[in-house]
């Protein structure tokens, strides 16, 4: 076997870095990941720009940071366990005449274990009211990986990519009980995608005699019977902002305000591409020139949040807190991919997504039973944007609702550990991709059923 690039590499490219790009092992809306608190995932992430004491409000709502009175630095590092099991069917070369239940095995356990860290810094200016403060976090993130030979293969094989944002974030706090905050983002985009390609269809197409000669049972060429594969990897760099307010009237009762800018990606790809030794010399002649490495990318643009948050001290000992944000996920409708060899044809070549927007909202408490300890807990409700009709593999994700329990001890005043634990329920996703570029001519139908355990730990510093 040997390496070419074809147009499926960047259908591949649409389909997995913009339809995954815009999500995450995920475990917010499509592949967002909210994973950059344990304090707030013990609530469900219900008041994450309101609550006091945490660090996270660096990216969470940078105005916030002017409740910190001391330099805290703060890690924080969440298990996310996905599991989704696929199952289903689908046909190869459907349409045609020699249309084919899709064989191979159901794919396994498409989740996978991966760690998510974050960490985060904040250094109050003396008497100036200023506070500044910085955080690494992931926002952005997937990774599924399906068995070899499984039904679904010219969708999706291995899905994996990591966003890693640097912010940089400072508060305002003239002493009026309103706060105002500004962040800078610095974000790094890598993805790797892989799938099998059905290069058995693609001869069929170019001369159907040798796929039913002497017969389509005993043909050399035929679907399924001339796999191959392709790998994409692309990587970009983008730069956004974030503004907040918090409120504070009284000890009691904090609003915040916080949004986060789209940031704008123009992914760089490369593939490779494995073919079988006896169907690269029909392609040169069926589709010459399409079928060698090149360049290519797609612009892509990372969607808007917007969150209000709402804290209220019921006692000096028990808080609520509540929240509801909404995710700009109606930014990804298609991705198109342009191909620098002028012989890839269609050039550029268009994937559909048809996202829409979502909303996340939460409530949850915390109860200081001592000193030492506080216990918390929440409930959140959790939208897709994806949509029965353009679902893909690579991301098998419905609408969500959120299970969370928390504990922090503190055994002094400059030390404090927290852990947290959340179950995420999903609602059976459901596949029903039709014949196209993207999927080798197959069709994949089913439903997942799917779930997510966060567990996370974090210790903060104070001085």
């Amino acid at each position: 076997m040997h390496h070419v690039s074809s147009i499926t590499r960047y259908s591949a490219l649409a389909l997995g870095i913009a339809g995954v790009l815009a999500v995450g092992q995920a475990h917010a809306s499509g592949f967002q990941l909210k994973e950059n608190s344990v304090k707030a995932m013990g609530r469900a992430f219900a008041g994450s720009a309101t609550a006091t004491g945490d660090a996270s409000v660096v990216v969470n709502n940078p105005a916030a940071m002017s409740t910190f009175k001391k330099t805290t630095l703060q890690a924080d590092v969440t298990l996310i366990d996905l599991s989704a099991n696929f199952n289903g069917s689908g046909f190869a070369a459907a349409g045609t005449p020699l249309q084919q239940p899709l064989r191979g095995s159901q794919g396994g356990d498409a989740g996978d274990q991966t760690a998510v860290p974050a960490l985060s810094a904040i250094f109050p200016m003396g008497d100036s009211g200023v506070t500044i403060g910085a955080m690494v976090s992931a926002p952005f993130g997937l990774k599924t990986e399906y068995e070899p030979g499984w039904i679904g293969r010219y969708t999706a094989l291995e899905s994996e990519v990591k966003t890693v944002d640097m912010t940089l974030s400072a508060a305002f706090d003239f002493g009026n009980k309103v706060s105002f905050g500004l962040g800078l983002v610095y974000e790094r985009a890598e993805a790797t995608l892989s799938k099998s390609i059905d290069f058995g269809s693609r001869i069929c197409q170019i001369n159907v005699a040798l796929c039913v000669t002497p017969n389509p049972v005993a043909a050399p060429f035929g679907p399924q019977k001339n796999d191959g594969e392709v790998k994409v990897e692309g990587d970009d760099t983008g730069i956004g902002w974030i503004v907040g307010m918090h409120i504070h009237p009284s000890d009691k009762v904090a609003l915040g305000f916080v949004h986060r800018s789209e940031i704008a990606h123009d992914i760089a790809g490369t593939a490779d591409f494995t073919v079988p030794a006896n169907v690269s010399p029909l392609l040169a002649i069926g589709a010459p020139g399409q079928f060698v490495d090149t360049t290519g990318g797609a612009a892509l643009t990372t969607p808007a949040v917007t969150t209000i948050s709402v804290t209220y001290g019921i006692t000096e000992n028990f808080t609520l807190m509540g929240e509801v944000s909404q995710t700009d996920w109606s930014s990804l409708q298609e991705v198109a991919i342009n191909f620098g060899n002028p012989r890839q044809q269609p050039n550029p070549a268009t994937e559909d997504f048809s996202w829409k927007d979502t909303t996340f909202s939460a409530i949850g408490a915390e109860w200081k039973f001592n000193d030492q300890f506080t216990l918390r807990g929440g409930y959140a409700q959790d939208q897709s944007p994806t949509n029965n009709t353009t679902r893909t593999p690579r991301l098998p994700d419905a609408d969500r609702t959120w299970w969370s329990v928390g504990l922090t001890w503190s055994p002094s005043e400059t030390w404090e550990v927290s852990g947290g634990y959340t179950r995420i329920n999903t609602d059976d996703p459901s596949i029903n991709l039709q014949p196209s570029l993207a999927t080798s001519g197959s069709t994949l139908q089913g439903k997942y059923d799917a779930n997510v355990n966060l567990w996370g730990i974090s210790a903060q510093y104070r001085f």
